[in-house]
């Protein structure tokens, strides 16, 4: 990203790189949703250390399409939608809005399901209660929690994560495999591993989180009364730099715990033979008798923290990207009544997702080829994103440029490689 050469140094205050944790540290951290954990748990359990380095190589690739993400929002003053709409045609905006709500309802009933499992297994009560009572929550605190106060507690929800350091702190790690496994990982490219590979991928970089960060670049814009940054070329140092520290210190988190996960169960699960490995719940019961109760609590509580933290962020992204597509008014600092149709989507996406839960649809078993399905729409989502941060219309002089372009479009091309390799080994 280039910066006007007219723009002055911010002077008079010096940076915090804690306090410029933000929307990248909350989207970061919401990529370590149940289906994540479940996809990481089971890359853990089949494939042991070998599938450790997927996770390394998508950091940097993940990081800066984030990035780019929140940089189209706070250098235009409008969502990746309404950029969208602005830019090609109809139904093009149309299919991203669809694929995305779509694959995001299976995200939520995966995800609530997994929390209901994983507060069962904690304290006894029948699980299906569980999850509409924490999917309830989810939606209340969303609706009537201005957002302003709001993002404090999905700041706070954050600090679950940690709960997977402390899994892999209490396990033993034969660290000298997994070092070796990170810079020469071995395996054999068959379906399966294929398969997976695109799961890891699709669960890492998927799209709700490209429409999520920028949206909360717009409500962070409203809450500060900021102008766009093309209109406002004083600010830009500083917020340029403020995005850069939260989006990759939130995605480096998310990296970090999504290793632990794959870590954690490939020296535990695997170890003891138990390779199929169908929800997080799953793999948290079989913790309990090869790592002790405190992993097994550590790792059951992760779930339902990480739950609270993704549900909005999966709820809210659909909500942002439909009613930016549609016109309507939209932000979490608004009332239910000045905004009907956001916080209408936000309520049947959760409650066709509890539906879904109650059909008789396993959507454990649907969590992880929502995956599988994020990998390959993220393809030409991630194309369309790509070309909206080169548009001098969208961007003024702050077209992604250079490397920036060169990972984003790398990103993308990593997303459709690994796509065209699943179908070919089928």
């Amino acid at each position: 990203m280039t910066r006007p050469e007219a723009a002055p140094p911010v002077t008079g205050k010096r940076f915090n790189p804690f306090a410029a944790l933000g929307p990248g540290l909350v989207t970061g951290a919401a990529d370590d949703d149940p289906s994540g954990i479940a996809t990481y748990s089971q890359a853990g359990a089949q494939f042991g250390y070998q599938m450790l380095w997927t996770v390394v190589l998508t950091y940097p690739f993940l990081a800066t399409f984030q990035l780019t993400c929140a940089e189209i929002a706070r250098v235009s003053g409008r969502g990746l939608a309404a950029n969208m709409k602005r830019t090609f045609h109809p139904a093009i905006l149309r299919s991203v809005v669809v694929l995305l709500l779509v694959a995001n309802i299976f995200n939520i009933a995966a995800d609530v399901t997994a929390m209901g499992e994983a507060a069962s297994l904690v304290t006894g009560v029948h699980h299906q209660v569980l999850t509409v009572g924490l999917a309830l929550l989810s939606l209340l605190l969303q609706v009537f929690v201005p957002y302003h106060r709001y993002v404090g507690v999905l700041k706070w929800l954050t600090t679950a994560l940690l709960a997977y350091v402390g899994v892999v702190l209490l396990v033993a790690v034969p660290w000298r495999e997994v070092l070796l496994s990170l810079v020469w990982p071995q395996f054999a490219l068959t379906t399966a591993a294929a398969t997976m590979i695109v799961a890891v991928f699709g669960t890492t970089i998927s799209p709700y989180l490209f429409f999520w960060q920028s949206s909360q670049e717009l409500e962070d814009m409203g809450a500060h009364h900021a102008r766009p940054l093309r209109r406002d070329h004083k600010s830009a140092p500083a917020e340029l730099t403020r995005m850069r520290w939260d989006t990759w210190g939130g995605m480096a988190l998310t990296h970090i715990v999504s290793l632990c996960i794959m870590i954690s169960t490939a020296a535990t699960l695997n170890v003891a033979g138990i390779t199929k490995i169908e929800s997080a719940g799953q793999a948290a019961l079989a913790l309990r008798p090869l790592a002790g109760d405190l992993a097994f609590a550590l790792f059951a509580i992760g779930i339902i923290g990480t739950g609270l933290l993704a549900v909005p962020v999966l709820a809210g992204s659909a909500a942002y990207a439909l009613s930016e597509a549609l016109g309507w008014r939209a932000g979490l600092e608004l009332k239910p009544a000045e905004a009907r149709g956001f916080y209408g989507v936000i309520a049947l996406a959760v409650a066709a997702a509890v539906l879904l839960d109650f059909t008789g649809v396993n959507p454990i078993v649907a969590l992880f080829w929502s995956a599988v399905v994020n990998g390959v729409v993220a393809v030409p989502v991630m194309a369309v994103i790509m070309v909206l941060a080169g548009r001098h219309a969208v961007m003024g002089s702050f077209m992604v440029r250079r490397w920036h372009s060169a990972f984003g479009w790398g990103a993308t091309a990593l997303m459709a490689v690994a796509s065209v390799v699943m179908f070919a080994t089928l």
